[in-house]
């Protein structure tokens, strides 16, 4: 697996947002699917801020983005966004090894047990 991979398998755990720049474009995200497809890496993303070929509308969408391709990748702290659901199947990710839903249809390899960012608290002195 790619460091960018393992980087997005963190930010579902955490539910962290994701910002790259994928095709030319910023972009910020949340993945909520990651795994293989034709064994390559994908992941279906909700994405919320940035561009893109044919625009992004005000509500942001959801989106399929090929691992490899992803440059620049962070992590932040922020809400974690996503989309109305849909109806139809998604046929971004084949092979699924993390999914954030709880319920997800996909027999995901691994599931994804939401685990908030441990940041240390200042200790107080008496």
């Amino acid at each position: 697996m790619s460091s960018t991979y393992e980087l997005i398998a963190r930010a579902m755990i955490e539910r962290q947002q994701v910002l790259c720049f994928y095709q030319g474009y910023p972009r910020a995200i949340c993945p909520a699917i990651l795994g293989h497809t034709n064994g390559e890496e994908y992941t279906l993303a909700f994405q919320f801020y940035g561009g893109s070929s044919k625009g992004l509308p005000p509500e942001g969408e959801w989106e399929c983005f090929k691992v490899a391709e992803m440059n620049n990748v962070e992590l932040r702290s922020g809400e974690w966004r996503t989309g109305s659901s849909h109806r139809e199947r998604q046929q971004c990710v084949k092979i699924v090894d993390l999914d954030v839903n709880p319920f997800s249809p996909y027999e995901p390899r691994r599931r994804v047990t939401f685990q908030p960012s441990r940041r240390r608290k200042a200790r107080r002195r008496p």
